[in-house]
C-alpha cells in the first residue's frame, strides 16, 4: 500500500539483521529519500540495479567501528490515509538533534537541518535515529 513505508522498514528490518544491504523497487522517490539517508550518513550507499528487468533500488546499510548499525529506528509519519505537513517555523527537531526528519518540501526531499536553514516547511515523510 504505502512504497515509502515499505522501503524504510526494509532498511530498518536489514539493520537489525545485520545485513550489508537491502533491495526494494526503484521509483524517484525512493531514491530521493534514500539521497537524502546517504546525506546524513544513516546508510553508506545507494544504486540502481536492473533486476529480471525490473529497475531496483540497493541500498548499502551503514554500520559503526564497532558492528552496529546507525539506524535504530524509524518511524512513519505522513501516510497516504493522513498527511501531515509542518510550517516553516515548526520543522521538529528530532531527540535534539541526533535523530532525523525527512521532510518533502517544493525544493524536493530533504532533511530537518536543511529546513530550518532554508526556511522552508512541507511534509514530514518519518523520522529516524
Amino acid at each position: 500500500m504505502d512504497p515509502i513505508s515499505d522501503m524504510l522498514i526494509k532498511i530498518k528490518n536489514g539493520s537489525l539483521a545485520k545485513k550489508e544491504s537491502v533491495v526494494t523497487p526503484h521509483s524517484k522517490l525512493k531514491f530521493s529519500v534514500a539521497s537524502a539517508l546517504l546525506k546524513a550518513g544513516f546508510i553508506s550507499g545507494v544504486s540502481r540495479k536492473t533486476k529480471k528487468s525490473k529497475p531496483m533500488l540497493e541500498i548499502l546499510i551503514a554500520y559503526d567501528k564497532e558492528g552496529t548499525p546507525k539506524v535504530h529506528d524509524i518511524k512513519r509519519i505522513s501516510k497516504p490515509g493522513l498527511r501531515i505537513y509542518v510550517k516553516r517555523k515548526k520543522v521538529p527537531s528530532v531527540l535534539r538533534g541526533r535523530g532525523l526528519a525527512i521532510i518533502s518540501t517544493s525544493k524536493g526531499i530533504i532533511t530537518d537541518q536543511e529546513a530550518k536553514k532554508n526556511g522552508s516547511g512541507g511534509e514530514i515523510m518519518g523520522y529516524i535515529w
